[in-house]
């Protein structure tokens, strides 16, 4: 891709079947490892969400800083959306009073205006474009916008349905089975099938990350959630040594949509 306009290559990975494993436990850890700061430390929601939003806003600042794709920085940055989206999210639906409902329907407004002023902004929202500081901003809150609305989506499905955390983590599987197979079996929009599998791998690690910390009683493996956040990190950082990864062109996603 050419350098010009102000623009530099692309710093992010390649979207492979490595990336989804990938981001599924990095959403899992975001989940325990934001209830073991806002539940288990006691720190509360609103102290959790301050300080994962600060965390999160310095990731940011150096990944648009970096000159080229550091996967330990980029999925560093990821983490802590999903751990801000958690406490954020549950702040939203628990400590405001809004409810699953009221917190999934901010949220989902939240993101559909970043996308929208992203299109309008610079005519495109596929990762494909994501190759300008100013792209990565709005790549990043988007990102930010969709962990925070699938943790309250999740929350919503296995609490108010009654699902339960493994009943709502099968749904969201078949759900994000059924967007694979758009992908592989049909035209629909590569940049659609992609923000609709983004929002969804949070729910699933919402719902996956409950599954294994809550109490026996409410449905759950009752895992220390520290334990389970170091697990599940050990796991995402040999994903990241092992799987190989670099900044992909995405040649499979349309450039202007």
């Amino acid at each position: 891709m050419n350098k010009r306009d102000g623009q530099s290559s692309s710093k992010v990975p390649e979207v492979t079947l490595g990336f989804w494993v990938i981001k599924i436990a990095a959403t899992t850890l975001g989940e325990t490892g934001g209830d073991a700061v806002t539940m288990t430390l006691g720190l509360g929601y609103l102290i959790g969400s301050v300080i994962f939003a600060t965390i999160f806003m310095v990731a940011v600042a150096a990944q648009v800083a970096a000159k080229r794709f550091h996967p330990f920085l980029y999925w560093a940055v990821i983490i802590a959306t999903t751990t801000a989206g958690t406490t954020l999210a549950d702040f939203f639906d628990r400590s405001l009073g809004i409810g699953y409902v009221g917190g999934s329907s901010i949220l989902f407004a939240l993101l559909i205006a970043t996308l929208s002023l992203w299109h309008w902004s610079l005519g495109s929202v596929s990762v494909a474009t994501v190759t300008s500081p100013k792209a990565e901003l709005f790549y990043w809150a988007t990102i930010m916008f969709s962990q925070t609305l699938g943790t309250a989506l999740g929350d919503f499905l296995a609490n108010t349905t009654g699902l339960g955390y493994e009943g709502g983590a099968l749904v969201f599987a078949a759900i994000l089975a059924v967007v694979a197979g758009a992908y592989f079996y049909t035209g629909v929009s590569r940049t659609l099938l992609f923000w609709a599998a983004f929002i969804l791998t949070r729910p699933l690690g919402a719902t996956v990350g409950d599954l294994l910390d809550k109490p026996v009683a409410d449905g759950g493996f009752a895992v220390s959630r520290l334990v389970a956040s170091a697990m599940i990190a050990t796991i995402i950082i040999a994903c990241i040594v092992f799987i190989p990864q670099k900044a992909g062109s995405h040649p499979g996603e349309e450039k202007q949509v």
